[in-house]
């Protein structure tokens, strides 16, 4: 053991209140619970509690902090909440995971990031969300990271045992770059419980993300003479780069409280769209039935093709989500999918089903790009969505992702009294407006200076709009969630000139 850094049960070195630097005087009345969940939080993050150790046992913290026994049971029960530690029976609550924190930047240093307000000084380049995810903060509420300390790290495990022992010496060779034949057959019984799209696994092409979905129908599309696809405005700007990059032009196709307006998109003459109907991304607004009758009509009538982003479609909170339009005009609409939002965007998988007429060139165009996507994920994948671990995974993270949600709607009420709240009822982000008259990015960069991440509204936007602010909630505790919005009503107050709260 090294002394240096002894284990807080070592109580012949010193009381685990003393290693843990825990004083209960310190903690605000009436919020002792959420103090100590802090205070641990902060020695998880400091490695004086690293992954793997054991929690002091509750009865024994809590002697010696001379509170309640719940007080300490209530902290522990918020670490596991947000995914920093597991109870293990008889071996206690241990480490499982550390907080993100930023590392230590110094001014001067090469590589440094750029300071807050020259992430928006300028419109944002190719390399925003680099350059977004590589500053310093506290607390990061951007939009688009599911909770990912949920990770099912034990379920996965099973599977990739499982699927390491079953495996023969010919499937580590190379693979259809259509994708695993079982991870195809998993994806296709999947869409059908969740999405009521009905699909021959033949008809699935697995690929690296949304992403890859958006740059190889790029491709497709130029081959085709096809040079511009509308999109949403507001609408994700990443989805606007990755088609761009292919030379597509992106006119903006307004959103309202129905969605995309479908008369606009009649009078553009385009032959594409792109369009995120479950779940309007930023603005969380689902299709209307009426705009879905206009958009089957537009696409029948033009021979139209509507690109069906169902990012985030399962994380509803008040009814089950709607059909996918895949499931109503398959002949028009190419679908993309992917596990970037239901596990974790390192996985790197998703799915795209092409109509007829396209199908062909883009298996083509994932062929060349990188012969497939690495086997034994796919395989792993394909186990773990086949034994009913998705559906419990989905399940588990609907009910962290709504307290989480409830928590930034009872924040912003507080923090923030005059923003208009949109998106509440699915999804893992918020979007807020303002009706007032200020630069967003400036309340992006001010919030940023005090240490929370959150993306301006006018980033994802073509056109002039009110002011407003993306936040995501899902990888976020509750407790940082609360601190990360009242940080953005004292920028906010600040930017106008007010008094601080």
């Amino acid at each position: 053991m090294n002394r240096s850094n002894p284990h807080p049960s070592d109580q012949s070195k010193a009381s685990a209140s003393d290693f843990l630097q825990l004083n209960i005087d310190d903690a605000p009345t009436g919020r002792r619970s959420d103090w100590l969940a802090q205070q641990l939080r902060l020695a998880i993050a400091d490695h004086r509690l690293p992954v793997g150790s054991r929690l002091p046992a509750t009865r024994v913290l809590a002697g010696e902090l001379r509170v309640s026994r719940g007080v300490v049971t209530e902290a522990y029960q918020r670490l596991m909440e947000d995914g920093h530690a597991a109870g293990r029976g008889r071996n206690g609550t241990i480490v499982v995971a550390a907080p993100a924190s930023p590392p230590e930047v110094h001014p001067a240093a090469p590589g440094a990031p750029p300071p807050p307000e020259a992430l928006f000084a300028a419109a944002p380049g190719v390399d925003i969300f680099d350059m977004m995810r590589a500053a310093p903060a506290r607390i990061d509420l951007s939009p688009g990271v599911p909770d990912l300390a949920s990770f099912p790290r034990s379920a996965w495990l099973r599977a990739e045992r499982s699927v390491l022992a079953s495996i023969s010496a010919s499937d580590l060779g190379y693979a259809d770059p259509r994708g695993t034949p079982a991870l195809r057959h998993a994806i296709a019984n999947w869409l059908a419980r969740n999405r009521a799209i009905r699909a021959d696994p033949d008809e699935i092409l697995v690929v690296a993300g949304t992403a890859q979905t958006l740059s190889l129908l790029g491709q497709v599309l130029r081959d085709d003479g096809i040079s511009a696809v509308a999109v949403e405005d507001p609408g994700s700007l990443g989805a606007r780069q990755h088609l761009r990059n292919q030379r597509l032009d992106t006119p903006a196709v307004p959103v309202d409280s129905q969605g995309a307006r479908v008369d606009v998109l009649r009078d553009m003459a385009v032959p594409a769209v792109l369009l995120t109907p479950a779940h309007q991304f930023p603005t969380g607004v689902v299709l209307s039935g009426e705009r879905r009758r206009e958009l089957m009509r537009w696409a029948t009538e033009n021979d139209g093709l509507i690109i069906e982003d169902d990012y985030d479609a399962e994380h509803r909170y008040d009814r089950p989500p709607v059909p996918a339009l895949r499931s109503i005009l398959p002949g028009h609409v190419c679908y993309a999918g992917s596990v970037s939002k239901l596990l974790a965007p390192a996985l790197r998988i998703g799915w795209v089903l092409a109509p007829p007429k396209y199908h062909d060139a883009l298996v083509a165009a994932k062929r060349f790009a990188d012969l497939g996507n690495a086997t034994l994920p796919q395989q792993v994948l394909a186990r773990f969505m086949e034994s009913g671990e998705m559906e419990r995974q989905l399940r588990h993270l609907r009910t962290r992702h709504r307290r989480r949600r409830d928590a930034m709607v009872d924040a912003i009420t507080t923090h923030l009294p005059h923003a208009v709240v949109h998106g509440a009822a699915a999804g893992l982000h918020l979007t807020i407006t303002f009706d007032s008259e200020f630069a967003d990015t400036d309340l992006a960069a001010a919030a940023l200076a005090r240490g929370v991440k959150a993306h301006p509204l006018s980033w994802h936007s073509q056109r002039p709009s009110r002011p407003g602010l993306v936040l995501g909630y899902a990888a976020s505790a509750p407790t940082d969630i609360g601190e990360g919005v009242a940080t953005l009503g004292t920028a906010l107050r600040r930017l106008r000139g007010g008094p601080p709260a």
